[in-house]
């Protein structure tokens, strides 16, 4: 009430629909969601298959010298204040050095920007495209941040389909025809998330071939760059700059195992400079001096977590995800209400089909996840959270004894689920 007695007419709490449309996009919400059903009370450890964070185990424990360069870090005093809105210039600097390895030309320091983590990155892009009109376009299945960050943008997003009768390559017509003069830019995500998938140097020529007659960018998301065990190395989308330009995404979580630091980099691999002269650059640095700014003691140490960490971490960690990756494979491959479209190559994530015929009383990949969690305490991602209805997506980013044991949970699962005429034909 108000001093006179009176009900106060409160001016705030009105709904904004940006904000709700983002967050019908976000995925951490439902699998959060998901979290909530276990049933804590059962006996059984938590097999958490549903996101990407192999850091809590053993396994793929970061590398000593990243750790002790943040410790020294932290340590030195040197790294108490702001950093300026692009970085620190020797993490920077360090950034360009190490992406020039695997490219055609050298990046200079003016070439990176380094953000507060992947949905930092993605938020920046979103937001420099959100112009009047403008739209973009967006994989499916594919990481739904893109979708929530353009949403709330206002940027109009539209989905080109992956295939996954060919190893999830972009449907290049489909993206030709999807485009129009409003099209601003192409995301593509490689290795990729969800999809286990690696894309092989005559497809990203397409890519850049489509983009460049489109007179778009691309945007590439390597936030698992170099996570490849299959037949196809990784190959970075900035190889083929000198044709389109590219914005390439990456980071430091994945690969060196430690998502909790919060170091993305947004580099212009871009020979031409094309990115600069239409200020996209300019766009960046803007929203990035008004946004949040990475830890400056995690920027502090790039320069030793990149020189310090050897190769023998590298490859013990990738053999471990290609053991993981082939446990998934053999273990969702004999259950017979799920189809493998395509053996994972790549990333720390695999899409399978759910055959909802086979089961009774459960609806859908969601009520199916939702049961799976509270009955059996696995966690997976449903693909209706990807714009994939009746999809699963697995992490095989677990250690692999309980990998193993989820994945045999999850068949027990569905064979209790399954429709009588179905169990009997199982057993």
């Amino acid at each position: 009430m108000d001093i006179n007695g009176g009900e106060v007419a409160w001016r705030f709490g009105a709904a904004n629909p940006s904000l709700e449309a983002a967050s019908a996009l976000s995925i951490r919400a439902l699998v959060h969601g998901l979290y909530g059903c276990v049933d804590r009370s059962n006996p059984r450890k938590l097999a958490p298959l549903a996101h990407g964070d192999p850091s809590p185990f053993a396994c793929f424990r970061a590398a000593a010298p990243a750790e002790e360069a943040v410790a020294a870090a932290a340590v030195s005093g040197k790294y108490n204040s702001y950093p300026t809105a692009a970085g620190l210039t020797d993490a920077c600097s360090a950034v360009a050095a190490y992406l020039s390895r695997y490219l055609p030309y050298e990046l200079s320091t003016g070439d990176i920007v380094l953000t507060a983590g992947c949905n930092h990155g993605i938020e920046i892009m979103m937001a420099v495209l959100a112009t009047p009109g403008a739209n973009v376009l967006l994989p499916r299945p594919g990481y739904p941040l893109y979708e929530a960050r353009a949403a709330l943008g206002g940027l109009e997003f539209r989905h080109y389909n992956l295939l996954p009768e060919k190893g999830w390559e972009v449907d290049i017509e489909g993206v030709e025809a999807l485009a129009d003069e409003n099209t601003v830019a192409i995301v593509t995500v490689n290795p990729n998330n969800p999809c286990g998938s690696v894309y092989s140097y005559e497809h990203l020529s397409k890519i850049a071939e489509t983009a460049r007659k489109l007179g778009i960018m691309v945007i590439s998301d390597e936030i698992y760059e170099h996570c490849a065990f299959g037949s196809k190395p990784f190959v970075p989308m900035g190889v083929f700059g000198e044709i389109a330009p590219v914005v390439t995404l990456g980071g430091i979580s994945k690969r060196r195992m430690v998502p909790g630091w919060r170091l993305w980099w947004i580099a212009m691999t871009d020979p031409k400079g094309i990115l600069r002269k239409r200020k996209i650059f300019e766009a960046i640095i803007i929203y990035r001096g008004i946004s949040v700014d990475p830890a400056a003691i995690v920027q502090g140490a790039i320069p030793q977590i990149i020189a310090n960490t050897d190769n023998a971490f590298f490859t013990n960690a990738m053999n471990i995800m290609r053991e993981a990756a082939e446990i998934c494979y053999q273990k969702l491959k004999g259950i017979e209400c799920i189809t493998f479209p395509h053996k994972p190559e790549g990333s720390m994530f695999v899409m399978v089909k759910l055959d909802m015929s086979y089961f009774e009383g459960i609806v859908d990949d969601i009520d199916f996840c939702t049961k799976l969690a509270k009955e059996e305490s696995v966690v997976i991602c449903p693909g209706s959270g990807l714009g994939m209805e009746n999809w699963l997506r697995v992490t095989f980013a677990v250690d692999p004894p309980l990998l193993e044991d989820g994945l045999e949970r999850l068949k027990s699962f569905c064979l209790r689920h399954a429709k009588p005429q179905k169990a009997e034909k199982t057993v």
